[in-house]
C-alpha cells in the first residue's frame, strides 16, 4: 500500500489514496487521485434523480477493498455503456463506470472518506445532450493514466 503522496512526473500534482465507500460500509474501495479534484454535475435523467457528483480516475488507480464486490449489483439502460453499480443492502453509489469514460471509475465525491479531499471544483455536463457534451468538454481525458489529473 502506497503512504504518503505519490509525485507525477513534470506536472507538480501529486496523488493521494482516497478510501470511501457507500453509507453501510460493505463496499469499501480506494481510488487515487489528487487532493484537488474537478468532479462533474450532469443533467442527465440518472445523474439528475440521484444527484451524482463524481470525479474520474483510471480504472488502474481505483481498486475495490475486501469482499465488497459480492455487495454490488449493476444499472443500465439507453446505450448500455454506463454500468452504475450500487451497494445492494444500502443503494448506495459510491462510482460507477461512465458512459464518458469506459476505462475509468467515476467516484461519487461525497462518498469519500473526510480527509484526503482538500479542494473539489464542479463542472458541468450536458447530459441532456450527451454528444454535444462529450465533444465539447475535456471529459475523456479524465481517465487517462498519463494525462495529468
Amino acid at each position: 500500500m502506497v503512504h504518503g503522496p505519490i509525485p507525477l512526473p513534470d506536472c507538480g500534482v501529486f496523488i493521494v489514496v482516497h478510501n470511501g465507500g457507500c453509507h453501510c460500509g460493505r463496499v469499501r474501495w480506494l481510488a487515487k487521485a489528487p487532493s484537488s479534484v474537478v468532479a462533474w454535475k450532469c443533467n442527465c435523467s440518472d445523474c439528475s434523480m440521484r444527484g451524482h457528483i463524481h470525479f474520474i480516475v483510471p480504472s488502474e488507480r481505483f481498486e475495490l477493498l475486501g469482499d465488497s464486490k459480492q455487495y454490488l449489483t449493476t444499472y443500465t439502460f439507453g446505450t448500455h455503456m454506463a454500468k452504475h453499480t450500487f451497494c445492494k443492502v444500502c443503494g448506495i453509489t459510491s462510482f460507477y463506470t461512465p458512459r464518458s469514460n469506459p476505462d475509468g471509475v467515476a467516484v461519487t465525491f461525497r462518498c469519500v472518506d473526510p480527509g484526503t479531499l482538500t479542494h473539489v471544483e464542479i463542472k458541468y455536463y450536458d447530459g441532456q445532450n450527451w454528444e454535444r457534451s462529450y465533444n465539447q468538454s475535456n471529459i475523456a481525458s479524465c481517465s487517462k493514466a498519463d494525462v495529468p489529473v
